[in-house]
């Protein structure tokens, strides 16, 4: 999701401000390479585990970025959207990034719960995929699907299927089979060298897939689309 920093690889969310009219104004808060714990509290997650195998955070106290967004004057207001996506870096076996089931649930809730304790709407999406091929056929590629779905039906938050919605639009394109090179063709159009971060054609066409999610869904959001 993340603004670029070089010609590739070009997160989705810095694609999706011009899919919005003039009433919209996209925040990008997002940071690559980030688990959602590591978002949250950066620095403060240590490369130790406790006796429950999470990362040890002390101190625990929120990053800069966080308590921005949470600031009432020049953070998120009443009537604003939130969406939130994790569960990629997450999956590392390796302090810091390493987030287990049952804490992934609970620092989702924990920002969907900030959200809406300002008037604002949380929208979680489950991990986007890396392209991967089995024949001819794109599958996918992410963990965490169930616990973002999980921790979305207990907090009574709306869920965009990212995942399956990625994986399908290479199936769609066509993507698969392929030979391991991602340098030439469709494949390499759209994603960087390492199959996984795209190229910015590859993230306007995921930041589309999302848009025609919120229209598909009926998530109010969609009215602002051009």
């Amino acid at each position: 999701m993340a603004n670029p920093q070089s010609t590739c690889p070009v997160g989705w969310g810095s694609q999706f401000d011009a899919l919005f009219n003039n009433d919209v104004t996209v925040v990008n808060s997002a940071v690559g390479g980030r688990s959602i714990q590591t978002w949250l509290y950066e620095s403060n997650v240590k490369s130790t585990k406790d006796s429950a195998g999470e990362c040890v955070v002390t101190p625990k106290t929120f990053h800069q970025r966080w308590l921005n967004m949470l600031n009432p004057t020049s953070g998120m207001k009443a009537g604003d959207y939130l969406m939130i996506q994790f569960g990629i870096n997450d999956g590392d076996r390796n302090c810091p990034r390493h987030v287990g089931s049952a804490r992934y649930k609970e620092l989702l809730s924990l920002m969907a719960k900030a959200a809406k304790d300002r008037g604002v709407t949380p929208i979680f999406l489950t991990p986007v995929s890396a392209i991967r091929c089995s024949g001819n056929s794109a599958v996918g590629t992410r963990g965490f699907l169930t616990e973002t779905t999980d921790a979305a039906r207990a907090s009574g938050v709306t869920v965009i299927d990212l995942h399956k919605l990625s994986y399908t639009l290479y199936n769609t394109l066509k993507l698969c089979p392929n030979d391991g090179d991602y340098t030439k063709g469709p494949v390499g159009a759209f994603f960087c060298n390492d199959h996984t971060h795209f190229e910015a054609a590859g993230a306007r066409q995921i930041a589309g897939v999302v848009a025609k999610a919120l229209r598909d869904q009926r998530i109010p959001l969609s009215g602002y689309l051009k």
